[in-house]
């Protein structure tokens, strides 16, 4: 059950007659009062007798009674409640029951007070109803009436309980605000995908993802098409900025614009500009600096791709060891990865990709403060992906796309295990939310590559299939009956007979990738364990134009330990201690 309150208003008249009006698409069905301060209260709906006017009149009794000077200028509360989906309907007096513990819960209309200010409970579908108060009470006095929203969604996950209903996870007060109903049905008679406010949010993060600094941030918002208006001090420093879709325009043809802090807690200007400032805070021990300059780019998506999965499992370590600042520093930075990822990302991808940030962004914020400048690695990713430009979702870009959609996999399940931990409950949800859209992704990634493998797998011969298999069962013995019953085994058969050939000991390379992170969240431990072998030994993810294995002429290099090939990069960090 989902209670909203909505922003106060002006006139009663007004609010009554979108109550019991036919709605922006005619969807208000039958429109009756289930529940009023009085139980005489005239119903304009059933009652062919009484008026709007009759109703609005009496709601208004108690402000009209005070001098005009003593008269608030916004007296009109409004709070809407409407049951889930999959929730049972409700009778008339159920939801007049679940308004009377909705006024009395905000502080409208508390039980036993003979004082309280007049309300009405307007019913006009089967899920939802609207709640109108006047905020001056009975006695002159206005109603004490903060944190009603708060109130509210407590009350709410009470009645959820009382009536068994769909039980919603408690917020915390650090979510994006919703867009508001006017806001949605725009939309929908624009033939928007999206209300103005979640696009521009969308857009603003995206712009956000990696930037080092405010130009580099307003230039990629100007390339993003989106109007902007800064807010500037008198001194010249910039105070804050807003932001406008060019095609979103009021009744008056004039933009509408939305403050990055309206848009989410942490797009306001001062919020953005601690992940700035944590990019210049120095590396901690253990960590490598990357190999480029703050304002170089990689050489292509698939660079970037694998670059980006190397911090990532880097990431995932600080998750498991890190102090609970660190770990929200990492998380937040996981979601400008997510940002990046979706919006260089091919067709095919990207709508699941969106679709992992947009659920992902709720998880990024819970009142746990992140400490910048350890999610530097994560950051510099994300830049690295936008600077790299659009991946192809064939060849090399579409093989690492799905090499690093894996591992954002286990990084976004980990940050679900850790808000659950914390008692995070809408944060764990979205995480989870997320981790189901970018499994889906990865379907769409990995087929193509992950099936090219499979045929090469298949057209080794026994012997070396034989191989690979003593190779598997010597590396990880408790995994190998169950890999072997994959049909991602050849995949990864092929995998260890190509870092074979690259010079790696497989068996040694094996047990590292199995012991580097939990395997129970995988759809198949073949390909999680293929895409952590191919990075770990630096093979291409898309193994199209390799040699067949086992047919190479070329002199082969030394051995090497599973250690030893590992790159400096690849290396896990040692956490800082704290």
């Amino acid at each position: 059950m989902i209670p909203r309150v909505h922003d106060m208003g002006t006139r009663t008249i007004g609010l009554l007659y979108y109550l019991y009006g036919p709605g922006t698409h005619e969807e208000h069905i039958d429109p009756h009062l289930v529940a009023a301060w009085d139980s005489l209260a005239p119903d304009p709906g059933r009652d062919p007798n009484a008026t709007y006017g009759d109703l609005q009149r009496l709601l208004d009794q108690p402000v009209m009674a005070l001098p005009k000077s003593r008269r608030p200028a916004e007296h009109v509360w409004h709070l809407s409640v409407r049951a889930a989906p999959e929730d049972p309907i409700l009778t008339d007096e159920q939801w007049a029951d679940i308004a009377r513990r909705m006024v009395a819960a905000t502080g409208i209309a508390p039980a036993g007070d003979a004082a309280a200010c007049r309300w009405a409970a307007v019913r006009h579908a089967d899920d939802h109803i609207h709640i109108i108060a006047t905020v001056v009470r009975e006695d002159g006095r206005q109603a004490r009436i903060r944190q009603d929203g708060k109130r509210s969604q407590e009350e709410a996950r009470k009645i959820e309980i009382d009536y068994g209903l769909r039980q919603l996870n408690a917020g915390d007060g650090t979510a994006a605000k919703r867009p508001t109903s006017a806001e949605r049905h725009k939309a929908e008679r624009e033939g928007r995908e999206r209300p103005a406010r979640e696009e521009l949010r969308e857009t603003v993060r995206q712009a956000a993802a990696g930037v080092g600094s405010e130009t580099e941030f307003f230039d990629r918002l100007a390339a993003a098409g989106v109007l902007i208006h800064k807010r500037v001090a008198p001194s010249g420093d910039l105070l804050g900025y807003k932001v406008a879709l060019p095609d979103d325009r009021n009744e008056d043809k004039e933009p509408v614009f939305y403050a990055g802090s309206t848009l989410a807690p942490d797009l306001s200007l001062p919020r953005l500009r601690e992940r700035w400032s944590g990019d210049n805070t120095p590396h901690q021990a253990g960590e490598t600096p990357p190999d480029h300059g703050a304002g170089s780019a990689p050489s292509g998506p698939a660079t970037a791709r694998r670059s980006a999965a190397t911090a990532a499992w880097q990431a995932l370590l600080v998750i498991d060891q890190g102090d609970d600042a660190v770990v929200a520093a990492q998380i937040a930075a996981a979601g400008e990865v997510l940002d990046a990822l979706a919006k260089t990302s091919a067709a095919h991808t990207r709508a699941q990709l969106r679709e992992a940030a947009f659920a992902f962004e709720r998880a990024t914020r819970s009142h746990i403060r992140a400490e910048r400048g350890h999610d530097r690695a994560l950051r510099e990713a994300a830049r690295d992906l936008v600077y790299s430009g659009p991946a192809l979702g064939r060849g090399e870009d579409g093989a690492t796309t799905a090499m690093l959609i894996d591992m954002a996999f286990f990084l976004v399940t980990a940050a679900a295990h850790w808000h659950g931990k914390k008692q995070h409950a809408q944060q764990a949800a979205a995480a989870r939310e997320a981790a189901e859209h970018l499994r889906a992704a990865y379907q769409a990634a990995a087929g193509m590559p992950i099936g090219v493998l499979y045929q090469r797998g298949r057209r080794l011969s026994q012997p070396l299939r034989h191989k690979q298999i003593a190779y598997l069962r010597q590396a990880v013995p408790e995994l190998a009956e169950q890999v072997l019953a994959e049909a991602g085994w050849y995949a990864l058969a092929a995998t260890l007979a190509d870092a074979e050939n690259a010079g790696h000991d497989p068996a040694a390379l094996l047990a590292e990738a199995a012991e580097r992170r939990e395997l129970d969240t995988a759809d198949s431990i073949s390909d999680v364990l293929v895409w952590r072998l191919r990075r770990m030994a630096d093979l291409p993810a898309d193994a199209s134009a390799m040699p067949e294995p086992g047919t190479t002429t070329a002199a082969r290099t030394p051995r090497r330990t599973a250690k030893a090939s590992t790159s400096r990069t690849d290396r896990p960090r040692k956490p800082r201690s704290f």
